[in-house]
Formats: C-alpha cells, sequence, structure tokens
C-alpha cells in the first residue's frame, strides 16, 4: 500500500515539473529575449535574419537550457531514482549545451539562407526540451534490459 502512495506521489511530482517545463515554453516571449521567435513564426526562408543583441541572445539561450536542463534532471531523477543515470545524464546535458551552443553561434555569426533551418533545429535543442524525451525512452530500455 505505502508504495503505491509513494510511486503516485512520484507521479504528481513529475507531472508539476513537466507544468512547469510547459509554463516556461507557454511565457517564452514574455521570459526570454529571442528575437528568432517571431522570425521563425514568420515565412523565415524569404526573410532575413533580425538584427539581434548576440550577448543578450546567448544568456537567454543559456539561462532557458540550464531552467529546462534542471527540470528535466529532476523529471529523469524521480522517474528512475538513479544517481548513475542521473550523473550520465548531467554529461550528456553539458556535452549538449557546449556542442549546440558552438554550433548557434557559429550559424548565427555565419548565416545563410540555406542554413535558416539548421538554425531553426539547433536553437531547437537549446530551447526545449527534446533531450528528455530522448533520454526518458533509452533509460527505461535501458533499465528493461537490465532487469532480464
Amino acid at each position: 500500500m505505502e508504495k503505491k502512495v509513494k510511486k503516485r506521489y512520484r507521479f504528481l511530482q513529475i507531472s508539476v515539473l513537466v507544468l512547469v517545463l510547459a509554463a516556461i515554453r507557454y511565457f517564452e516571449q514574455d521570459l526570454f529575449y529571442d528575437p528568432l521567435i517571431m522570425f521563425f513564426k514568420s515565412d523565415y526562408l524569404l526573410g532575413i535574419i533580425p538584427p539581434m543583441n548576440m550577448a543578450e541572445l546567448m544568456m537567454n539561450l543559456s539561462l532557458r537550457y540550464f531552467l529546462n536542463t534542471i527540470l528535466s534532471l529532476l523529471i529523469i531523477y524521480l522517474a528512475f531514482r538513479d544517481k548513475g543515470i542521473l550523473k550520465f545524464s548531467v554529461i550528456l546535458y553539458a556535452i549538449l549545451y557546449v556542442v549546440a551552443t558552438s554550433v548557434f553561434i557559429f550559424l548565427v555569426l555565419n548565416i545563410e539562407r540555406e542554413h535558416y533551418l539548421a538554425l531553426f533545429y539547433v536553437r531547437r535543442f537549446l530551447i526545449h526540451p527534446l533531450f528528455l524525451l530522448i533520454l526518458l525512452p533509452a533509460f527505461y530500455y535501458y533499465r528493461l534490459r537490465a532487469y532480464k
């Protein structure tokens, strides 16, 4: 009986964290400086990239990535209760941040119309918790294999 209550409590905690992730997405224009939001909502393949304050953009992208990462790591920890998985996830998130940020900066500074789509997807990995959607099933599968 007590185990079911703990499972429900963990599910509730994970649900709250997912709602916080959704709130970050919903209020993104109010919370973060990102001139690329409106650019990518328009017919961006025909337009030109808007002027932007690169330092402010990078600070806001980093803040958003950090918030999404903390919430994602909490979800991963609550889902699996495994410090090994958590440590591995921290390393993966750090590597993703360094690689994606480097590629993003390169694309913004050397932008050409044919790179708009690449910029869109790299930015998407930085501002949305897509990595969480990849890691959760991967760790679940890992757990299933470990139990067999």
